[in-house]
This record gives C-alpha cells, sequence and structure tokens, in this order.
C-alpha cells in the first residue's frame, strides 16, 4: 500500500490521479492532499478517501476547512513542506501550477521520497539544484507526468542520452493554431481558455494558446533528460495522439501514442517500473486514419522562442520567464476592459515577458534563494511594465534585480 501526498488534489491533474487510485484501492492509500483555497471541494475527497492530512494555501479556507473536517489542517508554504516531509508519506506527486510547486518538490526529494511531477514549473525554475539533490538523495526518485515527459521517459526505457540524438516534443498548437497572426490583437479570454483536445486549468490552457506551455517543457526536458536545446525540437500535433518523439543516433525514431487522457502518465509514475490495467480509452489506429504535423510558427508565437532563449542563457533566466508569464497571464485572466488601467491583450503576454527578460539581471549558477529572489523581482517588473502609473513606473527595471541574490 503506498501512502500518497496529492498536491493540486482539485485540479485536473488531480483529478485524474483520483480516477487512477479509484481503480486500486488495494495499491493506493491517499494520505495528504492539498490545495488553494477550494475547501467546499476538497471536503468530499476528504471524506471518499478518509484523508488524514489537508493543507490549504488560502489562510481563511483553511480555516473554512477546520470546521468541518477530522483531518489535520495545515496552510501556506509551511504547510505544503510538512505535508510532503510527513514520514508516513511515501510519494508526493505534485500537481500545483505554477512556482508554488518547486519547494515542495525539493524538500520531498530531501527526504528520500518518490515524486511523481505535474509541476514542470519546479524543472524550469531550478531543474540544476533539482538535479543536485537527486544526486545526493539517491533513494529518492523523480518520474516526470506531464504527457510529453512521461512519452520521452518510456521511449528511454532507461537506455543513456548518449544515444539520443534528438527529442521532438508534440503540441497541440492551441486554439490559434490556423487563426491568422493579425487577427490576435481581436483574442480575448473566453477564446483563449477553448482549448481544442486537452481539459486543462485557465493557466495552462492560456499557457497552450500562447505555446509557453511547450516552450516550458522544452526547458524541463533538457533538466529531466539532459539533452542540449539545439537537440530538444516542437512538432504541432494537432490530434495529441503521439505524445512526444525520441530519435536515437541509429535512425530509429520511437514514439509513445495514446489517447489524450492523463491518467495514463499519471499511473505510470505510480507504477513504474511495472504497468497495472487502466480503464481508459484505447486507440483505433484505422479510425484515426490519419496523423498530421506541423513545424511551429515562432513569429506567431513568441513565447516559445522566448523560453528557448532563456534556456540557452540559463542560471536564473528560466525562473524569470516563467514568473513573468505568470504574472502577466493572471492579469489577462483577470479580463479587465480594453483601454482601463493595467488591461493587457492576448498578444501583450510575450511583449511583457520579453522586456523582463531584457532587463534582468541574470545569476548564472543560482543557489534556491536566487531562484526565489529572481521569481520576486520578475514578478514586480511584470506588473510595472504593464501597468506603469500604478506599479511605479518612475521605477527602474534593475533596480533592485540584485536584492536579496548574493
Amino acid at each position: 500500500m503506498q501512502k500518497i501526498a496529492l498536491l493540486g488534489a482539485t485540479g485536473s491533474i488531480g483529478m485524474s490521479a483520483l480516477k487512477v487510485m479509484r481503480q486500486h484501492p488495494d495499491r493506493f492509500k491517499l494520505f495528504g492532499v492539498a490545495v488553494g483555497r477550494q475547501w467546499d471541494k476538497l471536503l468530499p475527497i476528504i471524506e471518499e478517501f478518509q484523508v488524514q492530512v489537508a493543507c490549504v494555501w488560502d489562510s481563511a479556507s483553511a480555516a473554512e476547512l477546520r470546521k468541518r473536517t477530522q483531518a489535520k489542517v495545515l496552510e501556506g508554504m509551511d504547510g505544503l513542506l510538512e505535508l510532503v516531509t510527513l514520514a508516513e508519506v511515501d510519494y508526493v506527486l505534485n500537481g500545483l501550477v505554477g512556482s508554488i510547486g518547486c519547494r515542495p518538490t525539493l524538500e520531498a526529494i530531501y527526504k528520500g521520497k518518490h515524486v511523481g511531477l505535474a509541476n514542470k514549473e519546479s524543472m524550469v525554475m531550478a531543474g540544476e539544484i533539482i538535479n543536485a539533490a537527486l544526486g545526493k538523495h539517491p533513494e529518492a526518485r523523480l518520474i516526470p507526468i506531464d504527457s510529453e515527459h512521461s512519452a520521452i521517459f518510456q521511449c528511454l526505457a532507461g537506455r543513456p542520452v548518449s544515444e539520443v540524438e534528438q527529442i521532438q516534443l508534440t503540441a497541440s498548437g492551441g486554439p490559434f493554431r490556423t487563426r491568422p497572426a493579425a487577427d490576435f490583437g481581436s483574442i480575448v479570454k473566453a477564446d483563449a481558455l477553448k482549448h481544442p483536445t486537452w481539459v486543462m486549468g485557465e493557466k495552462i490552457t492560456i499557457d497552450s494558446a500562447t505555446l509557453m506551455n511547450k516552450g516550458l517543457e522544452v526547458i524541463e526536458a533538457h533538466y529531466l533528460f539532459g539533452v542540449g536545446f539545439d537537440d530538444i525540437k516542437v512538432v504541432i500535433h494537432p490530434s495529441s495522439i503521439i505524445h512526444s518523439f525520441v530519435q536515437f543516433r541509429d535512425g530509429s525514431l520511437m514514439a509513445q501514442l495514446g489517447c489524450p487522457d492523463m491518467q495514463l502518465p499519471i499511473q505510470y509514475a505510480l507504477t513504474y517500473p511495472e504497468r497495472w490495467p487502466l480503464k481508459v480509452d484505447r486507440l483505433d489506429m484505422a479510425a484515426i486514419a490519419k496523423l498530421e504535423f506541423f513545424p511551429p510558427d515562432t513569429a506567431k508565437f513568441p513565447c516559445l522562442a522566448l523560453a528557448y532563449r532563456a534556456g540557452a542563457l540559463g542560471g536564473t533566466a528560466p525562473a524569470i520567464i516563467n514568473a513573468a508569464n505568470e504574472a502577466t497571464v493572471a492579469r489577462f485572466l483577470e479580463d479587465r476592459p480594453a483601454g482601463s488601467a493595467g488591461a493587457i491583450g492576448f498578444t501583450d503576454i510575450p511583449r511583457v515577458i520579453a522586456a523582463v527578460l531584457d532587463e534582468a539581471e541574470i545569476v548564472p549558477r543560482p543557489v534556491l534563494d536566487d531562484v526565489i529572489a529572481a521569481d520576486a523581482w520578475a514578478r514586480k517588473a511584470a506588473l510595472r511594465i504593464m501597468n506603469p502609473a500604478a506599479d511605479g513606473a518612475a521605477a527602474p527595471l534593475r533596480a533592485q534585480a540584485q536584492a536579496g541574490k548574493r
């Protein structure tokens, strides 16, 4: 019986993970859960799975949950870190969205836990730091859950990276793949949330629409598999049937296929190296008939090029673009009326991120404090650019860039 702490229990990854656990109640015990503020959606999960420990990021929401459950309720970052380091927890499934997931990933590794990682921001922000921690704690293990990285992991099947010629990450292309760039100025929140293939949370859906999600996955793949950025390619594959390819140096091209359902990579991460039965849709290749592939248009989707640029810069650059992206997407999701203070459009997302990266002071070999400081600086810089009058246009973006970094 594997005791699991599920971070992001009410999100799309969390819901898929619960489906997997329901299929194997004799093998998985949901010991702990964590959410941002949705205590009302968390309560039935606690009751169904008899969860022992819950963590709620928001203090007021944590207080509401305490009134309604006998489970121990933690809160905030301290609560997350306590949850993932509990002696009873064998496996941490990190389905959190955003930079909040980085420190719990590291703390779980420091305690020798097995980690199923769906929080790509952990590797984007602190890939070198996490890899160093894994080296120092060989009893810990990290298995990727993003469908693309799970596909690569499955294709590699333990083969050394020296045998890899190229990794090809597939991308659906999002809702605007065929929309002319000249029409991007009219894109609104509702348009950007209509993903053609996957059902996901709002933030990652916007990232998919801008292709920043794929850019972050490129950086994540670099740190997960040790492949250089020149050897990581993106290919647009609208049907999301092939989840990624690995090109080996002998010319063999291996792919992992499956219906677009996150239960599969989640269960594989939980059961690796075994494969257990799973009730999900099976592919009918004859019914599919045709698989299409296209090169990405980085002129139309500049976020992808920005991610490659940050990856090549290294150091704190990936953390900076991730933080700037989180701040900018959050502002876009506020859906402020056009022309109002701080309102941004879809095309402003890459513009703001690029401006922040241009102004940043990159720390080449960061420790965790450097990464956290870079993240905080980038968010403030993004806010300043989006709303100069309210957020302090007079303060130069380079000011405070080094504060707390040394």
